[in-house]
């Protein structure tokens, strides 16, 4: 009943999850994409209220004609939209299906002893840390180098590289990579929490308290703004990097991890700049080599001719099977013993289920080396080289 319950608590979080991430990235875009698609009012009567820019649009059949001022309006209207519940519910069910998922079951998903001999307290614990510690260093930096905006560009991309590196050595690659993502999202969602709404609060405060508003609460809020949507595809890559074996158990992870995470920026940079009609074709350009580089980089070897030898087809399913049993039903049983439920709904109980998943086993634990989660059930190197024999020769 726990490993059905849990299977439940996975669905759902997962599905509230990206609901409320579309709802929260969709809004991130549009607004972003609006300030800077803005252009001076032509009306005299607009300008003579306080209107710094306008746009007209047209979508599902109506017409709009946004509006910004440069300060604050005459008036403030009585329904006055805030956006932050979706960062908050985004941040919120996260959290809580990487607790589902990660810090409820540290010594399977969080641990290489490969990477880092730690325990699954130290684990959960270093886990939280980069949560909250990747905020509170950033904020810092932010705070300190808040009139220096280039060079704080540039040392917050070295420090998310640092955070990727760092994440990298203490936690199993896919974990890493999650986390590397969920540091980024708990930066962004903080931003909102701790900065972007509680300038707009004092800001509406001040207005209807017929005070001037102070500017530099609105260019503090568009600043982390703007940072939040840089971010962006480098968080959405971390939160579905767990998919992909090929990418976090490469030997040097963090520099895949670093790579696509730049070359996300890049893109996002791209269409930033579009939106002022100035993009640079050079940086969707710059993404694309970066990521065809990787390709490159990650792609496995050729087999070599006339590997599939003698002895490579003396390999039969039973020995296979016999390294499966071994190794790999402790996740991938009816009943596994390590996890609640078969992980993936995957199961390997009997010749049959190996043959029919065989593509899948050979990827996992031959070619990426991604099964087992941190090497947990100690498979050898000889039993991997069975596996690719069995397989290259057929998988008979």
């Amino acid at each position: 009943m726990e490993g059905y319950l849990l299977d439940w608590a996975n669905l759902l979080l997962r599905w509230l999850h990206v609901i409320v991430a579309i709802a929260w990235i969709g809004s991130s875009f549009y607004f972003v994409w609006l300030d800077n698609s803005l252009r001076a009012p032509i009306d005299a009567a607009l300008k003579e209220k306080g209107v710094g820019g306008e746009l007209w649009a047209v979508h599902g059949g109506g017409f709009y004609n946004p509006q910004k001022y440069l300060g604050a309006p005459p008036r403030l209207p009585q329904d006055l939209h805030w956006f932050y519940w979706e960062s908050y519910s985004t941040w919120l069910s996260g959290f809580g299906l990487f607790s589902v998922l990660y810090l409820f079951n540290p010594k399977v998903f969080l641990i290489d002893k490969n990477v880092a001999n730690i325990t699954p307290t130290v684990a959960v614990l270093a886990a939280l840390g980069f949560l909250v510690g990747g905020w509170l260093i950033y904020h810092l930096l932010c705070k300190v180098l808040e009139k220096q905006e280039k060079l704080l560009a540039f040392l917050v991309a070295v420090y998310v590289a640092v955070i990727a590196w760092g994440a990298c050595h203490v936690f199993s690659g896919r974990a890493a990579f999650l986390i590397t993502g969920a540091t980024l999202a708990t930066i962004i969602a903080a931003n909102v929490f701790f900065v972007i709404i509680p300038n707009q609060r004092k800001m509406v405060a001040s207005m209807k308290a017929k005070e001037p508003v102070n500017p530099v609460l609105s260019q503090r809020s568009k600043h982390r703004s703007m940072h939040n949507s840089y971010v962006t595809l480098p968080v959405i890559f971390g939160m579905i990097s767990n998919h992909y074996s090929l990418t976090y158990s490469a030997k040097h992870n963090w520099l895949v991890l670093i790579a696509i995470m730049a070359a996300g920026a890049l893109i996002r940079h791209y269409f930033i700049q579009r939106h002022k009609h100035r993009a640079n074709p050079a940086y969707p350009a710059a993404a694309v080599a970066i990521l065809a580089g990787v390709v490159f980089w990650l792609a496995p070897a050729p087999p070599v001719a006339g590997a599939a030898s003698t002895a490579a087809a003396a390999v039969d399913v039973g020995q296979v099977q016999k390294v499966v049993e071994a190794r790999c039903v402790q996740c991938h049983a009816a009943q596994p013993s390590m996890m609640p439920t078969p992980a993936k709904g995957v199961i390997l109980e009997g010749p049959d289920a190996i043959r029919s998943h065989a593509q899948a086993i050979y990827q996992q634990v031959v070619v990426t080396k991604a099964m087992p989660l941190g090497n947990v059930t100690n498979i050898t190197d000889d039993e991997r080289a069975t596996i690719a024999k069995w397989f290259e020769a057929g998988a008979k």
